[in-house]
């Protein structure tokens, strides 16, 4: 199987591109399972809510059994890559995959809302470390030059649990009951643990030093204060509520105290030195705006077909095709181009403006926009983000040392997943706001009460309400749609800037050049055929 050793960069030879061995073929397959599990979950169970209220009750609970998932996600996901790092990755990957596989399992036994919501806690824990596990173990045995394409195929498993998952949630809900939303991942979990058990070898580590706790415990206190002020700033609290307040000034206090002690502890958590790279730390911004619109677009985008062009919530996946499609086909010809060029600074730069023009045109779009058309503005952003989603991760991994490959793969994975929380909040109050200042303009107060509460509403509540009602709410649907999607063009502005100041530093496994220096030269991983 594959060892992973480490050798001067200044031996390094010229690498053609060369087929992997079965036994990482073999792993490769059981990663892409594991990747599928952790995308998959909130996609299937989101479609499954409704029947889960209704056997279980406990709607006012209903944002928890996301947020719980999320909330534990975010914040293991900088342990487990630290975990890998200093006692080996096989250990912790595996570790993960029995956390994940034994909190749905719980899940699918749940008999209240509570239980549910502290199972897919569970799972979460488990998830963090999935992602962050698939990421680190590419990297151990894939030499960055080649990396590209099997990140690229990665990229494909996402985009594929975005679409395929409300289709199969759907379908395993009516036909075989909510419940086994969660037991299907316990045999594809399965298989996933025999192959990794069984074929995946690699150094075993022991670090002398113990766990970061007081680092974990800061930066786990954070994180959840962040995700909390995205998840309840502006719904279930107002943004200058006294709740916010604290949740703003705990996290503040405790990620200031978590840079304070990172500085001090024996075994950092999460060792600030790797930010010294220009290249590591444009890829966390990178990545953190990449998580910002990707996630507010799948938001709004299935919201504004639905309300706006009368598509049906069922095919709520296949809404997102364009987007999605473009992505992975954009993804996988980067990873192919970067693994046979060695070169890599065009795809973030690029990324960048197709991201910046799909997300103005999308804000272009109104009551009168055809499906063609604003398929078109969506595969133009897919096209941007598959330019971004791996390379961030690819480049960020080749900043760093292989010792701190899984608190590189962690920290970009982090960035990605505070992103999303923090789109989803940002575009969300802003289109939430406009949609209620345009239904009082139109339909007046009437119009207004209806929007009150939620301001997202399905086809099938839309049709049940007068026509200069339904008018109204697609003119404010268009209305919000143009404010978020514009705020995104302007935030993705941001990816460009950074992209410019990228330094091409060449792939390891590729030729070395001289200028390749300091943090970002770090040492040429062999993978050897056992």
């Amino acid at each position: 199987m594959a060892d992973t050793q480490t050798v001067p960069a200044d031996q390094g030879k010229p690498a053609e591109p060369e087929k992997q061995p079965k036994s990482v073929r073999v792993v490769l397959m059981a990663l892409m399972i594991a990747m599928m599990l952790a995308m998959l979950d909130n996609m299937i169970v989101g479609t499954a809510m409704p029947t889960i209220v209704g056997d279980l009750g406990g709607l006012e609970h209903l944002s928890w059994v996301v947020t719980g998932y999320t909330l534990a996600t975010a914040a293991s996901t900088p342990v487990w890559g630290k975990v890998g790092d200093m006692f080996g990755r096989k250990g912790a990957f595996l570790t993960s995959i029995v956390i994940f596989l034994i909190g749905s399992a719980l899940s699918g036994m749940a008999q209240d809302m509570g239980q549910l919501i502290g199972f897919r806690a569970i799972q979460g824990l488990g998830a963090g470390g999935l992602m962050v596990g698939v990421m680190a173990i590419i990297g151990d045995l894939i030499p960055p030059r080649e990396r590209g394409k099997y990140q690229g195929m990665m990229a494909g498993v996402m985009a594929l649990a975005m679409i395929g998952g409300p289709l199969v949630g759907g379908t395993i809900t009516d036909n075989w009951g909510w419940r086994w939303t969660f037991y299907i991942n316990l045999p594809l979990g399965a298989v996933a643990l025999a192959l990794v058990t069984a074929v995946l070898h690699l150094p075993k580590k022991r670090a002398k030093a113990g766990i970061d706790y007081l680092g974990v415990v800061l930066l786990t206190v954070g994180i959840t204060s962040i995700v909390l002020v995205t998840t309840w700033g502006g719904t279930q609290y107002a943004w200058t509520s006294a709740r916010i307040m604290e949740l703003i000034a705990l996290g503040v206090a405790s990620l200031v105290g978590f840079v304070f002690w990172q500085t001090r502890a024996a075994e950092p958590v999460l060792p600030l030195h790797i930010f010294r790279s220009r290249n590591f730390t444009l890829m966390a911004v990178i990545g953190f705006i990449t998580g910002f619109v990707m996630f507010g677009a799948t938001l709004f985008l299935p919201l504004y077909q639905q309300s706006v062009q009368g598509a049906s919530a069922t095919n709520s996946g296949l809404l997102l095709l364009p987007m999605l499609g473009a992505m992975l086909v954009t993804s996988m010809v980067a990873g192919r181009v970067t693994t046979n060029s060695g070169r890599y600074k065009a795809f973030p730069i690029v990324g960048g403006v197709l991201m910046i023009v799909g997300l103005y045109l999308m804000s272009t779009m109104g009551v009168d926009t055809t499906r063609v058309t604003s398929g078109i503005y969506m595969a133009v952003v897919g096209a941007g983000m598959g330019c971004l989603m791996q390379i961030t991760m690819l480049v960020a991994q080749n900043s760093v040392e292989m010792k701190d490959m899984g608190v590189a793969s962690s920290s970009a994975t982090l960035f990605r997943t505070l992103g999303s929380s923090f789109g989803v909040a940002i575009m969300g109050a802003l289109f939430n706001n406009r949609v209620n200042e345009t239904m009082a303009e139109r339909g007046g107060a009437m119009a207004r009460k209806i929007t009150e509460k939620s301001p997202q509403l399905d086809a099938a509540h839309l049709r049940l309400l007068p026509e200069i009602v339904q008018d109204a709410y697609k003119h404010a649907v268009s209305a919000g749609i143009h404010s978020a999607f514009l705020l995104g063009a302007v935030v993705a502005v941001v990816v460009l800037i950074a992209s410019l100041f990228v330094k091409e530093v060449p792939l390891r496994g590729g030729p070395q050049k001289p200028e390749a220096d300091g943090a970002d030269a770090a040492p040429l991983p062999v993978v050897e055929a056992v």
